[in-house]
C-alpha cells in the first residue's frame, strides 16, 4: 500500500514545508537532541501527562511530542473548516430531533432500534431542549488525509473530547524553543481557543441566568487521566475547577461552595460521563455528580456542556448515517466524507466481514481510545480467530473498515526524520455561533508501520500550522 506524504509532491518538496525543510537540513543532530530533552523536560515541568491503567507501574506518562510541526496551507484549512462546521450543524440538529419528534427515524433515514436501544440515548432528557438547541458544545472530529485533496470522517466525537491542553501546549513550546520558526513563517494562532471556550459557554447560559454567567469546569478528580486538561482550561478560561463535592442543589438552582458562601453556578463544562453526572437520576453509586442536578437542568436553572444524552450522536454505529443527516436537516451534501463502513448488524455486511477479517479494521461500537479494535493486516492468525469469536458472540457491537491509506508527516527518529502516520483532531466550538481555531491536534503513531495514533497504544502529538495567507 503507498501512502500520501504531506511534505512532498513527488520529489520536491511541497511549498507550505518549504522553509521547514531547510530548518530541519541545517539542524545539528546533537543539537535536535539536545532540543527535544528540553521539550520532554518542559511537559515534564509544566506537568502535561496522560495516564494508563491495568499495565501495573507508574500509570501517569509524559505524552511523546514530536518536533517537527505539521502544515496545512490556507486553501486546504477553509476547506476543512467548512466541511467541520457542516458536520456540527447536523449532529446538533440530529440531538435536537433525536430527543424531540425523532423526524429523521420517522422518515426512515435511521433504524429505530440505533438510537433508542443506544446506551447513550438518555430517556431522562427527551424533551428538554437546552439554550439555544444546542446539545454538544464541543465537537471533536477526527480527520484522517488520503491523498493531496482527499479528507475523511474517522469519527465523530460529541461528548467530551479531550487532547484541546496538547494542542495549545504543544504551540506553546514550540514557540519558546525555536521563536526563529515563528518569525520567518506566517502561522495562525491558536492561544485564543480559552477565551472563545468561555464566550461559548456564556452564550448558553440558561434564560434564568440575569448577569454575566459564572461558568465552572466539572472534574471527576486528580485520578482521572485527563485531570491535567481539566485545570489547565479552568485555569486559561479564569473559571474555578470543581469536583461534585463542591457543588449542591438548593430549589432550583445550582451553587458552588466558596470561601465567601454559596455562589450560583450557571453553567457547567463537565468532564464526566453521563451515568455519573447525578445519582438521583443515573446511577446511585456514583460519588462524582450532584444529587439533584438534572433536576435543575430540566427545569431551565442550568445549563450542562455538552448536555446529558449528546453521546448518541458519536456512537460508531451512528456514525455511518451522518451524511444522510446533512442532506436531512440541511438539505445540502456533505463536504467531508465518511469512511467506508460496514455494520455487523447486517447480515450481508457482516458475511463481508467474516470473510474478510485479514483486511480490514474492526472497532466495538462504544471502543475509545485504541481499545477494542482488531487491525488485520497488522495482527497476528491467531489475534483474528480470537477477535472472529467476540464478533460471532455479539455481532452488533461492532463495526468495521477498510484499511485506510493514512497519509504519513516527517517525524523524528533516531535516524533523523522518517515518514509516520497521523490523524487530526479540530476543536468545534457551538453556541450562539460555531468557530474554530486554525489546525488542531495532530496525533502521530511513532511506531514504523502503524495506523494506530492514539497515546494509550504508543502515539504522540505534533504542533498543527496552518499558515496565513
Amino acid at each position: 500500500m503507498s501512502y500520501y506524504n504531506e511534505m512532498y509532491e513527488g520529489s520536491r518538496v511541497r511549498e507550505p514545508y518549504a522553509r521547514l525543510s531547510q530548518w530541519v537540513e541545517t539542524m545539528p543532530a546533537d543539537f535536535r537532541q539536545m532540543k527535544q530533552a528540553e521539550a520532554e523536560a518542559l511537559f515534564r515541568r509544566i506537568g502535561i501527562t496522560f495516564a494508563v491503567y491495568g499495565e501495573g507501574g507508574d500509570p501517569d506518562r509524559l505524552i511523546p511530542f514530536d518536533m517537527m510541526p505539521r502544515v496545512f496551507e490556507q486553501s486546504e484549512w477553509r476547506k476543512l473548516e467548512r466541511g467541520i462546521k457542516q458536520r456540527a450543524r447536523a449532529l446538533n440538529a440530529f440531538l435536537r430531533d433525536v430527543y424531540g419528534r425523532a423526524e429523521i427515524v420517522r422518515a426512515g433515514r435511521i433504524p429505530a432500534r440505533l438510537v433508542y436501544q443506544n446506551d447513550a440515548y438518555e430517556k431522562a432528557v427527551v424533551g428538554v431542549v437546552p439554550p439555544r438547541g444546542v446539545y454538544s458544545h464541543i465537537i471533536g472530529i477526527d480527520l484522517v488525509r488520503t491523498s493531496k485533496d482527499e479528507f475523511f470522517v474517522l469519527e465523530d466525537n460529541c461528548r467530551t473530547p479531550s487532547g484541546v491542553s496538547y494542542m495549545l501546549e504543544n504551540r506553546e513550546i514550540m514557540m519558546r524553543m525555536f521563536p526563529g520558526l515563528f518569525r520567518g513563517n506566517r502561522i495562525e494562532p491558536v492561544d485564543q481557543y480559552p477565551d472563545l471556550l468561555r464566550r461559548t459557554l456564556e452564550s448558553v447560559a440558561p434564560a434564568k441566568c440575569n448577569d454575566r454567567p459564572t461558568c465552572v469546569v466539572l472534574t471527576p478528580g486528580h485520578f482521572n487521566s485527563a485531570y491535567y486538561e481539566h485545570s489547565f482550561l479552568a485555569n486559561l478560561m479564569g473559571v474555578e475547577l470543581v469536583e461534585g463535592a463542591d457543588l449542591f442543589v438548593d430549589g432550583e438552582f445550582v451553587f458552588m461552595r466558596t470561601t465567601q458562601g454559596p455562589k450560583r453556578v450557571d453553567v457547567i463544562y463537565r468532564r464526566i460521563d453521563d451515568p455519573f453526572l447525578d445519582p438521583l437520576c443515573f446511577r446511585p453509586d456514583s460519588m462524582l455528580g450532584v444529587p439533584g442536578l438534572m433536576d435543575v437542568y430540566r427545569s431551565g436553572g442550568v445549563s450542562i456542556c455538552s448536555a446529558p444524552g449528546a453521546g448518541v450522536a458519536d456512537d460508531k454505529a451512528i456514525y455511518t448515517f451522518v451524511p444522510e443527516m446533512v442532506r436531512f436537516y440541511l438539505g445540502e451534501e456533505p463536504m467531508l466524507q465518511n469512511v467506508q463502513t460496514w455494520t455487523l448488524w447486517k447480515d450481508d455486511d457482516y458475511r463481508y466481514v467474516m470473510e474478510n477479517l485479514p483486511d480490514l479494521v474492526v472497532k466495538e461500537v462504544h471502543g475509545s481510545g485504541g481499545y477494542g479494535m482488531l487491525v488485520g493486516p497488522k495482527s497476528t492468525k491467531e489475534e483474528i480467530e480470537i477477535f472472529r469469536k467476540k464478533i460471532e458472540a455479539d455481532p452488533g457491537n461492532y463495526i468495521a473498515q477498510p484499511t485506510l491509506a493514512l497519509s504519513t508527516c516527517p517525524t523524528f527518529v533516531a535516524e533523523g526524520l522518517a515518514p509516520r502516520h497521523v490523524d487530526l483532531r479540530p476543536y468545534c466550538l457551538c453556541g450562539d455561533r460555531i468557530e474554530l481555531v486554525p489546525g488542531g491536534l495532530t496525533r502521530v503513531a511513532l511506531r514504523e508501520g502503524s495506523l494506530v495514533v492514539n497515546s494509550s497504544q504508543g502515539g504522540g502529538v505534533k504542533d498543527t500550522w496552518v499558515l496565513s495567507e
